[in-house]
């Protein structure tokens, strides 16, 4: 069995729309959306290949950050919470969140009890942003 490290959502809706409720929802959790990559856009200028609409979206929780950064510089290679929408079928809509706890666990990172408490406190964030939607 593969190991997981997302939440997965299937919403049915236009794909921008999607991408409005997805930042909402973030949002009510305490993220805001620092990047946004639309990746059939960069896959098509670059690279001139045609690919479904897919969006990753780089959300953060600044007093979340502040605080992983504060103990661990290095943690943040691993921010910011990366989420992706993708069009999965006529009007539906695939969407992963990482799991924040999985990222705060990953090789030496998972030593200190700092960061595991602040990827779990993350984790449940994004858990119920995720749950919210569907």
């Amino acid at each position: 069995m593969t190991e997981t490290f997302s939440l997965d959502v299937t919403l049915q809706g236009d794909f921008d729309d999607v991408i409005d409720k997805v930042t909402e929802a973030l949002k009510a959790e305490g993220f805001g959306v620092l990047t946004r990559i639309d990746v059939n856009t960069v896959l098509k200028t670059k690279i001139d290949v045609d690919f479904r609409p897919y969006t990753i979206l780089g959300a953060c929780n600044p007093v979340l950050a502040h605080k992983a950064l504060t103990a661990r510089a290095d943690v943040g290679m691993m921010l910011p919470c990366n989420v992706t929408v993708e069009k999965s079928g006529e009007g539906e809509c695939l969407v992963r969140f990482i799991d924040p706890a999985k990222m705060m666990s990953f090789s030496t990172l998972g030593e200190s009890a700092d960061l595991k408490a602040i990827g779990a406190d993350a984790a449940d964030r994004i858990g119920r942003a995720a749950a919210s939607l569907g």
